[in-house]
């Protein structure tokens, strides 16, 4: 690029500040929208295990589920006391074979498709904060029942402890948002005056509709594990949630 090119730029760049900073802006009313967040470490994990038994006598593949269950469940009760415990989605289901009786005429016969077996099987939701012994605790119940999904987020404590310092930051980085439109407006931070503070953040003063960023937290999930009769402890990294918050400010100038 040449002189003549550069120089013209910056006579252009400087002209066009000069002419946004003379513009009149008393009474001029700003919106201006914040954001913050907050990042820390997951301290929660919600493990799900499972149990499936197949069988011609539909009794006896519920009784073994019925078995194993009640073990992993007194397990898990042994290595983590506090852990927090709900069984979920008791099935059964009856086994049919792949190949279906067929008709003089060549097609299926559906009166004649009986199930050959029965599949039965439970979930167990574990939730708890113990997270240095989870590793431990879910290879001994590995032992007896499968590990179907794990989930890390933050403990409800700890979300509402967060809490303050997202908010801190989200009115932080409105201040230094307004001092930064008033430096480009060639204004003073003192000629304003902060009159409404949305913390939804829902941005209808500025005639849109945008909703409130959540920031819920980014879950990790492990896939599921075979039984095993013997099974070494799985490796997890908990990660981390960043929670975040919008808010939306109405700054009017003297």
């Amino acid at each position: 690029m040449s002189l003549k090119k550069i120089a013209l730029l910056a006579a252009l760049a400087i002209a066009a500040q000069a002419s946004a900073q003379s513009l009149p802006s008393a009474g001029t009313l700003v919106i201006v929208p914040a954001y913050g967040e907050v990042t820390h470490v997951n301290d929660e994990a919600v493990a799900s295990f499972m149990v499936e038994e197949q069988d011609k006598d539909k009794s006896a593949a519920a009784s073994r589920v019925n078995q194993k269950m009640k073990q992993g469940t007194e397990i898990v009760r042994k290595e983590d006391p506090k852990a927090q415990l709900k069984t979920l989605g008791y099935y059964t289901y009856p086994v049919y074979p792949e190949e279906r009786p067929l008709l003089p005429n060549g097609m299926p016969d559906p009166k004649r498709r009986l199930p050959t077996g029965w599949r039965v099987g439970q979930y167990l939701e574990v939730k708890t904060t113990n997270i240095a012994t989870l590793p431990k605790m879910t290879a001994a119940v590995q032992k007896v029942l499968g590990l179907n999904a794990i989930q890390f987020g933050l403990a409800p404590e700890t979300t509402r402890r967060l809490d303050d310092q997202r908010i801190a930051a989200t009115y932080k980085n409105l201040g230094e948002r307004i001092a930064s439109i008033a430096a480009a407006m060639g204004r003073k931070v003192s000629d304003t005056t902060l009159e409404t503070v949305d913390f939804e953040g829902s941005g209808n003063y500025a005639g849109g509709g945008a909703a409130a960023d959540a920031g819920a937290p980014q879950m990790m999930r492990a896939m599921s594990k075979r039984e095993q009769s013997d099974v070494a402890e799985p490796s997890f990294e908990p990660g981390e949630t960043t929670l975040q918050m919008r808010l939306v400010g109405k700054v009017r100038f003297k």
